[in-house]
């Protein structure tokens, strides 16, 4: 029996591996060396049995695009548990990276590339070199890898990846004054669009509402549902409601302390608690429309709908044929009788 292990490495790169359950017990936070495409690579446990498995289950797809459903590639075994040399190998190899960044960004001046060179990866046993780079456009270049190969004597892979893949990778301090989510914790890069801020009525300064890759807020998406929600109890900015002043106009509404601001070409502009608002609205004979009213009228109206699709013409017949006990009463201590209901000839 195998359990499985995810493995992380530098950045946000992961795969996943197994390892025997009756072999020497691999914790969360262990370096291990493990197979690599080409060679061995040295990374540290994040997760290990069932939710290894789950995280596996849920990122490893195994899909081909395009095409029919491919199997997934089984995973390649750990090796074994990392060493002190291990460990001290590893970090030399880290050190070393920078200065590899360097000459890469030297060589793609002479080259006279259109491309941002972010970072650089060696593999544990030095038998590839990835170049991690961002460019506006498609780069050719061909003659730059074999420039590299030349220059490291090793396997040279570019990866082109976007500037919040960037972001992920080089790690920063946010405005919130934490460490990048992408970077810490963030498994996958949700879609962000311009959509976010405004229902949350955000300043839409690119400035205020941008991270540091230039992109907009990752976290604009985590308090977006409940913004959705909470505005849905509130009458909708710019409508007229009737209140006991008159007609009056919705200017805001603050939904963290429930008030909403109106304003009146006779009285002016006020602030009142949204209880009141309904309050006053119902006073006048109407009912406050809110976008939460709004679906509870047409839950009603579909649960009637169907309550009344269900009935069939034989239940009809039986339902007029039995009648209503109310209006049986009425009947019946009414002054007149029916036919049915005449009393006998008297002699």
């Amino acid at each position: 029996m195998t359990l499985t292990l995810e493995v992380r490495f530098k950045g946000t790169r992961k795969a996943y591996y197994t390892w025997p359950a009756d072999g020497e017990p691999l914790r969360v936070g262990d370096a291990v060396v493990v197979e690599a495409e080409r060679g061995r690579d040295l990374g540290r446990v994040t997760a290990t049995g069932d939710m290894a498995t789950k995280k596996c289950a849920s990122s490893c797809t195994g899909c081909a695009v395009g095409g029919e459903p491919a199997e997934a590639a089984p995973m390649k075994p750990v090796v074994r548990k990392a060493t002190a040399e291990d460990l001290r190998t590893h970090d030399e190899m880290r050190r070393s990276e920078e200065d590899a960044r360097r000459k890469v960004i030297q060589r793609v001046r002479v080259h006279s590339l259109l491309m941002k060179v972010s970072d650089t990866e060696w593999q544990w046993d030095r038998n590839k070199l990835t170049i991690y780079f961002t460019a506006e456009k498609r780069v050719d270049f061909r003659a730059l890898v074999r420039d590299l190969a030349s220059t490291f004597r090793t396997r040279i892979e570019l990866r082109q990846i976007g500037v919040r893949d960037e972001a992920a990778r080089l790690s920063g301090v946010g405005r919130c004054g934490r460490e990048y989510c992408c970077s810490t914790w963030l498994s996958e890069l949700s879609p962000v669009n311009l959509g976010l801020a405004k229902d949350q009525h955000l300043s839409l300064n690119p400035g205020q509402i941008s991270g540091g890759c230039g992109r907009l807020l990752c976290c604009l998406k985590y308090e977006h549902e409940f913004y959705v929600t909470a505005r849905k109890r509130f009458p909708k900015e710019g409508k007229t409601v009737r209140t006991a002043l008159g007609a009056e106009k919705v200017i805001a509404v603050d939904i963290f302390r429930e008030r909403v601001f109106l304003r009146s070409e006779e009285q002016g502009s006020r602030i009142i608690s949204l209880v009141q608002l309904r309050d006053e609205v119902e006073r006048q004979g109407d009912v406050l429309m809110t976008a939460e009213y709004r679906a509870r009228l047409a839950l009603e109206a579909a649960v009637v709908a169907e309550s009344g699709a269900a009935v069939t013409p034989a239940a009809e017949g039986d339902r007029e044929a039995s009648g209503n006990p109310r209006r049986r009463r009425r009947r019946s201590g009414g002054g007149g009788a029916g036919p049915a209901d005449a009393a006998p000839p008297q002699g």
